[in-house]
């Protein structure tokens, strides 16, 4: 097995810089495996962890544009992560050796219709701090019809790979478990990773992509 390391040397929202850091990584036709390595040294997301799963997910949706998600993909962040624990990874020295010893698995791939892709949380919002007014369905079922505050979004190990439920204060609504949740609604804004996009959309949908992802996960037995 031949692996290439990418290490973060832009900001998270830089997708021609991860395009072009991922192309030049499979320029080596012998590449089987990339292995992320986040430094966060100038973030757009609330938190260092947020910026780490941020560019995690926008190498993997460059391997996505790319129709390259034959090649394994391993994560090393310095500190714990939504994803690494959506993900059961570990962080630091262990993720790193992990990532050099450790076995592909095959999960769900969670992409939005923007080619975006989430690792860790999405949420859909109302603009400029307002309630969220629409109506979200996860495959067939309805979450909710009228106002909320939020709906969150994540994508899970097992099938069918994606999750939303209702943010509430007191009480959060249940999970709901399909291969897509959308979101339809006047004031819709979306979040991804921590970092909110303020353009306003009148649809957001995250789905499973077609191609799963190969990611280097502990075994069973180490978990």
């Amino acid at each position: 097995m031949s692996f290439v390391l990418i290490t973060q040397a832009w900001r998270s929202d830089d997708k021609k810089a991860a395009q072009a850091a991922v192309a030049d990584a499979l320029a080596d036709a012998e590449v089987s495996r990339i292995i992320v390595e986040p430094r966060v040294a100038e973030r757009v997301a609330p938190t260092i962890a947020d910026e780490a799963d941020a560019f995690f997910a926008q190498i993997i949706a460059a391997l996505m544009v790319a129709e390259r998600l034959d090649v394994e993909v391993a994560y090393v962040p310095a500190e714990a992560t939504t994803a690494t624990r959506r993900y059961g990874l570990p962080h630091g020295p262990a993720a790193r050796e992990l990532a050099e010893h450790g076995t592909a698995q095959t999960i769900p791939l969670i992409r939005d219709d923007a080619a975006t892709v989430v690792v860790g949380r999405a949420r859909h919002l109302g603009a400029e701090g307002a309630k969220l007014h629409g109506e979200t369905y996860v495959d067939n079922d309805r979450l909710f019809d009228g106002e909320v505050r939020s709906i969150r979004i994540e994508p899970t190990v097992d099938e069918p790979g994606v999750r939303a439920q209702v943010e509430r204060l007191l009480r959060p609504g249940r999970w709901f478990h399909g291969r897509a949740a959308q979101t339809g609604g006047t004031n819709v804004v979306v979040e991804r990773e921590g970092i909110v996009n303020p353009r306003v959309v009148k649809r957001s949908t995250f789905y499973r992509h077609h191609v799963d992802l190969l990611l280097v996960r502990p075994s069973l037995a180490q978990q």
